[in-house]
């Protein structure tokens, strides 16, 4: 008899998209079943690294810690051209970020099987494992329009076949699935779904060595356009080097079918040609190849990220682009990072559709804009060499990388207005920019004067944070707080309308901070309303640490004023979704009524400890 189950949600590929994906909804408590094809992880190899603000995204897990340790680090980037005599020199080298307020400024290189291992890890923590090797053979969505507007109904029905026992199948009833199987992906191509761009005639290897060499960058991510081609070298964890290297057709396509012809290729060839790019510098042979492959540079995006709000896709699944920014795992990961929670709340029953069609509107949005970057970054690469001229292709590669490093590192991230980003009231804190992530910044505990940087008081826990930025606690400045205080505390408020209390494993909706203006010496948190200080260590002072080293100056560069009430609504994935003055609680009220269900009258809606 055939084997069902029923699960909230079911994840198809245990890849980095996947994994995150199952980490974070295993981690809130939902029902998850995660399936991969593969016999095992990934052991070596793959996806290049962690970019500065997946590393923060990671931090938000409680992941972070690991990653920093096993991975290297990238604060500099080298470029290297032929001069006109003829001989490879570097022509300049320059920080890996030039932009402001990074927390981790560096890219940390670190192979996927690490990756996938710390997660699985994590994972494990939660109760949760991969069953493998295990993949869909077919998916059904329901036809029940009453079926498809119940969020909580299991809407679809995957059969998934147990590939080490022929013949065994068994079938899973999903309240919802996500497609995280790869630039092949069967759910996407079982959905009918295209994916829309250009293959380019661009031909690239990849190797992994360790090995002795006399290269000065060898240390340092290195940009090399030679006379002999393009390669770039990525310095990696356990004195391992990655070398990208241009290829031409005769290296690797079949004369007779025109495709890509790995049995053409091997790692000891790609060091070879790499080794003429690199001249006069030399690499001996190698202790060890680790890892390697070829592929042609495929640039395309999905024609859409979901059906019916039930079945997703991301990462590769839903867009592919060259490896030369360092984006592949770090927008694979994003993705999911942006899905889950939504996926959270809509199965808890707070949040309504409209909440999980932002998936779609944000990350295809971001996909789309990473391809033409990735485009004109991989034509820059592809470029012949311009001998002697520093002004050309090797200038102009070096400014696009510069330039475009808000972008790659992630810190840039911008989504748009929708449903859960509201720019209405930007002028009550402009350098705070409303779509973006939550900037690093130190404050110190009222309460002990300890310095806290806010981004780890802002865990991916599924919870909005409520940022009260309440100034200077003035005579008069209390009165207005315990106004507040009671105006929130009415039904009518949406505090309460939408303040979920923790239920089991279900968090509540908000988790309220104050920041408060003044010196640590005279300053006394406890005249803060008890509605704005749920426990001591969530009230927050914008001064500087006892060393007068760390932390100070908040209000200014967010561009509050001290003298007014600045509410700041961070998502619960590090993004700011809403800034508006406390006398403007309607319009906040609007803001959670656009995809938040009203719970229930008569719940007990007192702010939660954390």
């Amino acid at each position: 008899m055939l084997e069902e189950s029923h699960v909230d949600v079911l994840i198809v590929g245990a890849g980095p998209a996947g994994l995150m994906c199952a980490n974070a909804l295993a981690a809130a408590g939902v029902s998850v079943k995660i399936v991969d094809q593969r016999s095992s992880k990934v052991m070596t190899g793959h996806a290049d690294g962690i970019q500065p603000r997946m590393t923060e995204v990671l931090q938000s897990y409680g992941l972070a810690e690991r990653f920093l340790k096993e991975g290297s680090q990238i604060h500099m980037t080298a470029f290297y051209n032929t001069g006109s005599d003829g001989v490879l020199a570097r022509t300049r080298r320059v920080p890996q970020l030039t932009i402001p307020d990074v927390r981790y400024p560096f890219a940390l290189p670190l192979h996927q099987g690490l990756v996938e291992s710390i997660f699985i890890d994590s994972m494990a923590k939660h109760g949760l494992t991969i069953n493998r090797p295990i993949a869909p053979s077919s998916i059904g969505l329901s036809n029940d329009s009453e079926q498809l507007a119940d969020p909580l109904s299991y809407a679809v029905k995957v059969t998934l076949d147990h590939l080490d026992t022929l013949g065994k199948q068994e079938t899973v009833h999903a309240r919802y699935v996500v497609g995280c199987d790869g630039a092949h992906s069967w759910i996407r191509k079982a959905l009918g779904i295209t994916m829309d761009g250009v293959q380019t005639d661009s031909i690239w290897g990849v190797v992994d060595i360790i090995a002795d060499t006399d290269f000065p960058d060898v240390r340092n991510r290195s940009v090399i356009n030679s006379t002999s081609g393009s390669c770039m070298l990525i310095p990696r964890e356990e004195d391992k080097i990655r070398l990208y290297i241009q290829l031409s057709d005769s290296d690797v396509l079949d004369p007779i079918t025109g495709r890509v012809d790995k049995n053409r290729m091997s790692p000891e060839k790609l060091l070879e040609i790499a080794r003429k790019m690199l001249l006069p510098y030399k690499i001996d042979e190698p202790k060890m190849y680790d890892w390697w492959t070829t592929y042609i540079i495929g640039q395309r995006v999905a024609s859409t990220f979901s059906v019916n709000e039930r079945v997703f896709i991301a990462g590769d699944a839903c867009h592919t682009h060259s490896p030369k920014a360092g984006q592949g795992m770090n927008v694979s990961l994003s993705d999911t990072h942006n899905l889950a929670w939504k996926l959270v709340q809509t199965l808890r029953g707070r949040a309504n559709f409209s909440l999980l069609r932002t998936y779609e509107f944000e990350r295809r949005k971001f996909a789309q804009d990473l391809i033409d970057f990735d485009h004109k970054l991989s034509t820059l690469f592809s470029e012949k060499p311009r001998t002697g001229n520093d002004n050309g292709g090797s200038h102009e590669l070096a400014s696009a990388i510069r330039a475009g490093g808000s972008f790659t590192s992630g810190i840039g991230v911008h989504y748009a207005s929708s449903a859960i980003t509201n720019d209405m009231h930007q002028q009550c804190a402009p350098h705070l920019i409303i779509g973006e992530r939550m900037p690093p910044q130190i404050f110190v505990r009222a309460a002990d004067a300890r310095p806290y940087e806010i981004q780890d008081m802002l865990p991916s826990d599924t919870r909005f944070k409520l940022l009260f930025f309440v100034g200077y606690l003035t005579e008069e400045r209390v009165k207005e707080l315990n106004a507040l205080s009671d105006e929130m505390r009415r039904a009518s408020c949406f505090l309460q309308k939408y303040g979920y209390p923790t239920e089991g494993t279900a968090q509540s909706m908000f988790s309220i901070i104050t920041i408060m203006s003044g010196d640590k010496e005279d300053v006394e948190y406890t005249r803060v309303p008890t509605l704005l200080r749920p426990h001591w260590s969530n009230v927050l002072l914008d001064d500087t640490d006892i060393t007068r080293r760390l932390g100070g100056g908040a209000y200014q560069k967010f561009g509050i004023d001290p003298m007014t009430v600045t509410l700041v609504i961070v998502r619960p994935d590090g993004y700011v979704g809403m800034i508006a003055p406390v006398s403007k609680l309607e319009d906040v009220d609007s803001y959670f009524a656009t995809f938040t269900i009203p719970q229930q009258a008569g719940l007990d809606t007192s702010p939660e400890l954390p």
